[in-house]
């Protein structure tokens, strides 16, 4: 059941309390003078003494601790994902924000989605604090410069949706960013791993992803990265399965352009519709690599265009469709 704009404001509320008292009684008071990004996890200082495998262990527990904050962000998370599928089922763009390690962890998210759920390249807008050299550089300054002049690069409007993520929850270029964005009406959702800082603040979805302090300290690529890239494989990948991209476990919007892709399409089809790996690498041919026309084809459409009708009148939700087929061909 839907819920209305008042239930979805209670759970951010909550959501946030929740935030900030987890950081009052479990960051030490040193710590709240520096913010949790940057303070240093208990015992760390012990880190470069340690044994090899208990300095991994050190490591590991402290990934599965920031792995576990994730979890009180779910609410947030899933308003995000609504944004997003709206702003993609509208033919809008969806625009990822970062600088450092997590504009690293936007931009992996942003160039997989095209593969995993075919959804337009050109619908998918990289904005990272130095551009394409920090693929191989990153450059520490490039943080601090104002992000306005490469958004005004892009073709961007009101109905458009913003991913901005940034681990302090105040690096100048995403903040910037955040600013630029909302003056042009744009949907800004905000990941951060600090509470109450001015991205967060800034956002239309704020999701703070309170991880404790690194075992390497101020090292955001790891506790707050782990955490981050789950918090976005999460959004992205429920965005999807809201646009009709997942059947079954199966992301069935993808576009078999190569071998390997069409193997893992012709599996997709013989697990849905039960039909032999050869049937289903015919219905592959037929359908011009596209795995939901080739379910179709393989579940009784007479040909492509049927398939394409059927798909178009459920919005391009295979399971319905299929159903609908079913329901064809009985009253036949």
């Amino acid at each position: 059941m839907k819920r209305n704009i008042f239930e979805n404001w209670i759970l951010l509320t909550t959501y946030r309390q929740m935030v900030s008292i987890w950081y009052y009684f479990f960051m030490s008071k040193n710590d709240q003078m520096t913010t949790a990004t940057e303070a240093r996890a208990t015992h760390a200082s012990l880190l470069d003494a340690a044994a090899p495998d208990d300095a991994l262990q050190a490591l590991l527990d402290g990934q599965i601790a920031a792995a576990n904050v994730v979890r009180h962000a779910i609410p947030a998370i899933r308003m995000a994902a609504n944004a997003v599928a709206q702003a993609i089922s509208d033919g809008n763009n969806l625009i990822y924000v970062g600088a450092g390690s997590s504009g690293l962890m936007a931009v992996a998210d942003g160039l997989e989605l095209p593969g995993t759920f075919g959804i337009s390249r050109e619908k998918i807008r990289l904005v990272m604090a130095g551009g394409v050299a920090s693929f191989s550089d990153i450059i520490g300054a490039a943080d601090e410069y104002s992000a306005e002049a490469d958004l005004e690069a892009h073709d961007l409007n009101q109905n458009d949706c913003a991913i901005l993520v940034s681990a302090s929850g105040s690096t100048p270029y995403t903040v910037s960013a955040i600013d630029f964005l909302k003056s042009r009406g744009v949907t800004c959702i905000a990941i951060a791993n600090n509470p109450d800082t001015p991205l967060l603040e800034a956002a239309d979805i704020p999701i703070c992803l309170a991880t404790p302090p690194e075992v390497l300290a101020g090292s955001t690529r790891m506790g707050a990265g782990t955490a981050q890239k789950m918090a976005l494989n999460m959004l992205s990948t429920l965005a999807g399965i809201q646009l009709g991209h997942v059947h079954e476990g199966h992301m069935v919007n993808v576009i078999a352009d190569n071998e390997k892709l069409k193997k893992r399409a012709c599996r997709m089809i013989a697990d849905i519709t039960s039909c032999s790996n050869s049937a289903a690498r015919l219905h592959l041919e037929h359908s011009k690599g596209s795995v939901k026309i080739a379910v179709m084809l393989a579940s009784g459409a007479e040909n492509r265009g049927m398939a394409q009708s059927l798909l178009r009148q459920n919005e391009g939700r295979l399971g319905p469709a299929i159903e609908q087929l079913k329901i064809n061909l009985e009253n036949q």
